[in-house]
């Protein structure tokens, strides 16, 4: 087998550039890759799969608690952020449904729960320990993650 000729591969690499030219793709733009999205891609809670993190949540110094069994799984995260309670209630009621979970009825205490496949996740609103009142933290959600 020989190699190609120096004509053939030059040919065939004005063939792939020209590729979307020739598709009717010159015009369309590609995806602008911003160094702020690409720094910071969607965050989920450790060990709940799909529930997202809401941007200005962080975990907190708590470690998520994790346990896998026959009857369903049992996972526990504490995050917190310096935002508002009904701005964390707003941004859950508005996504959790958009991944399948439906919204149970009002908890008391003011928190949340979604009901989806088996499993309730509850979103707890907690008092902050001392030392995260000093970072002026304002708000301390508890997933909880449980079969139903």
């Amino acid at each position: 087998m020989t190699a190609p000729s120096a004509t053939a591969r030059a040919a065939l690499a004005a063939l792939l550039l020209a590729g979307p030219a020739l598709a009717g793709l010159a015009g369309v733009p590609l995806p602008a890759t911003s160094s702020a999205w690409a720094a910071d891609p969607t965050r989920y809670v450790e060990g709940m799969g799909d529930v997202p993190v809401m941007p200005g949540l962080a975990p907190a110094e708590e470690a998520p608690l994790v346990f896998d069994k026959p009857a369903g799984r049992i996972a526990q995260s504490v995050m917190a952020g310096a935002m508002d309670r009904n701005a964390v209630l707003s941004f859950y009621n508005q996504t959790m449904p958009q991944l399948g979970w439906t919204r149970a009825p009002q908890r008391t205490g003011g928190g949340a729960s979604f009901l989806r496949e088996g499993e309730e996740l509850r979103l707890e609103f907690v008092e902050p320990a001392r030392a995260a009142v000093q970072k002026a933290v304002a708000t301390v959600v508890r997933f909880s993650l449980i079969p139903r």
